[in-house]
């Protein structure tokens, strides 16, 4: 479903990719890791043509995403893209929210386009809050309807960007729970986290990034338990001691 190969990206004179190579098979759920400044969040947002990237390509079920020619706004409506803060319209109640891009973008009517809206917050458990405004909603309640806008597109896959790092601790379980569901389902998801417990449970393979380099790539099982690099060791040290 998504292939990278040799993907490279510089800020200026900052390389922030380095010749990056990963694939997502249809049904997969990947988790990228690593710490802050590893270049996680910049290529998950190559994935759909959100950064531009230097050399290398990347496909999605098929499309290439580099290409001049791809018309990014009609992949974008495919792969549906969950980011750290929400990105929902304030001034639009969440059925909106839902159903503006289903409208516009895939030319579904007001009806139909409202019926999946309502069909999704139903699977997220918010559907008694169609009518409210993003900002009379919790932070949780708030991603949970990023992930139901997302899923209203009918995406071929799903793209995480840190989804839980602006909640507070009390919220993450029920984002995470939403997204397990949906691995449980076989969507195709790429997820940018630092939710070890998240990837243990659902990760077919963890992707491990430091200096903008993916340094291992390997089943999760395998991550988890005799991770290759000494580097990955002492990430996984750190933060499942704490």
């Amino acid at each position: 479903m998504i292939e990278i190969r040799n993907l490279s990206k510089w800020y200026g004179q900052t390389r922030v990719l380095a010749d990056c190579s990963t694939h997502v098979a249809k049904g997969e759920v990947v988790v990228v890791c690593g710490p802050s400044g590893s270049g996680k969040s910049t290529l998950i947002k190559c994935v759909n043509g959100l950064e531009p990237f230097a050399r290398g390509s990347i496909t999605v079920d098929g499309v290439s995403v580099g290409d001049p020619g791809t018309d990014l706004p009609r992949l974008r409506a495919r792969v549906g893209m969950v980011f750290q803060h929400f990105e929902l319209f304030p001034h639009m109640s969440v059925e909106q929210n839902l159903a503006l891009a289903q409208i516009k973008v895939l030319g579904r009517s007001k009806d139909e386009a409202a019926a999946r809206g309502v069909a999704l917050l139903d699977r997220v458990g918010l559907r008694e809050h169609a009518r409210k405004f993003p900002g009379q909603l919790s932070g949780g309640q708030q991603q949970r309807v990023a992930i139901a806008r997302a899923l209203a597109m009918d995406p071929v896959c799903l793209l995480f960007d840190e989804p839980t790092s602006a909640l507070d601790p009390e919220m993450i379980g029920e984002v995470l729970d939403v997204m397990v569901e949906l691995a449980r389902t076989g969507m195709t998801m790429m997820c940018v986290s630092h939710e070890m417990g998240f990837a243990r449970k659902v990760a077919k393979r963890v992707v491990f990034m430091d200096h903008g380099e993916i340094v291992e790539d390997a089943p999760a099982a395998q991550f988890f338990e005799a991770p290759a690099s000494e580097r990955a060791r002492t990430f996984l040290a750190r933060i499942l001691h704490h």
